[in-house]
C-alpha cells in the first residue's frame, strides 16, 4: 500500500508490520466503539473493524490512501457495519417471506413447486466445482462467515469471497429462470 501520509500516520506494508501492529492498536478501540453505534452489537461491531483490518493487511501493496488513515479506517468501517446492516435486512425479507409462504403453503400446486425448486437446486449445487460447493454450503447452510470458513479450511479470506461470487453466479444463472424475486434477493445474494 502507498500511503504516505505526511502527518497522518505512518507508511503501511508488510515490510513494516510494527507499524501496521501500531495503527491497530492506536485505531482499534475507536473504531470499535463506533461500530458500536452503528451496529448495536459489540461482537459484531468487533468483527466488523477486524474485516476491515484484514482487507487492509491483504491488500496492502494495492491500496493508496490519500487521506488520513484514521479517516480511511473511519470510512472503512461504516461501509462494513451498513453492508452487514443491508445483508442483516435482506435475511429478515426472506424469513418474512418464507414464514409467509409457508403458511399459504397447503394447496398442492405450491407443494410441487417447492419440491421442483428442492430438486434443480439440488442438481445446481452438484454441478458446482467442489471448492465452490463446499463454500457455498458453508456460507449457507451452515451460516459461517468467510472468515471462519477461511479458517476451517485454510484459505484466504479473498479465496473464499471470489468462490463464493462463483458459486452464486453460476447458481443465479442456473435458477433464475424458476425463483421469485424475493427468493433470489436473499438466497443468492
Amino acid at each position: 500500500m502507498n500511503a504516505a501520509i505526511a502527518d497522518h500516520g505512518p507508511v503501511l506494508s508488510r515490510d513494516r508490520e510494527s507499524e501496521f501492529e501500531k495503527v491497530f492498536k492506536t485505531h482499534f478501540k475507536g473504531l470499535h466503539a463506533y461500530a458500536c453505534t452503528i451496529l448495536r452489537d459489540d461482537i459484531m461491531a468487533e468483527e466488523m473493524v477486524q474485516n476491515v483490518f484484514c482487507r487492509l493487511w491483504e491488500k496492502t501493496d494495492h491500496i493508496e490512501i490519500r487521506e488520513s488513515v484514521s479517516g480511511y479506517l473511519y470510512r472503512s468501517v461504516y461501509h462494513e457495519s451498513l453492508n452487514y446492516i443491508k445483508h442483516l435486512k435482506v435475511r429478515d425479507a426472506y424469513q418474512n417471506y418464507a414464514v409467509h409462504q409457508m403458511e399459504h403453503s397447503n394447496n398442492t400446486s405450491h407443494n410441487l413447486e417447492l419440491s421442483e425448486l428442492e430438486d434443480r437446486l439440488d442438481i445446481a449445487l452438484k454441478e458446482l466445482p467442489e471448492k465452490c460447493r463446499t463454500i457455498f454450503q458453508m456460507s449457507r447452510f451452515e451460516e459461517l462467515k468467510y472468515q471462519e470458513i477461511a479458517d476451517r479450511l485454510q484459505l484466504p479470506v479473498k479465496t473464499v469471497e471470489n468462490q463464493m461470487g462463483k458459486a452464486l453466479r453460476l447458481l443465479r444463472l442456473k435458477l433464475v429462470d424458476f425463483l421469485t424475486a424475493s427468493f433470489l434477493l436473499f438466497f443468492l445474494s
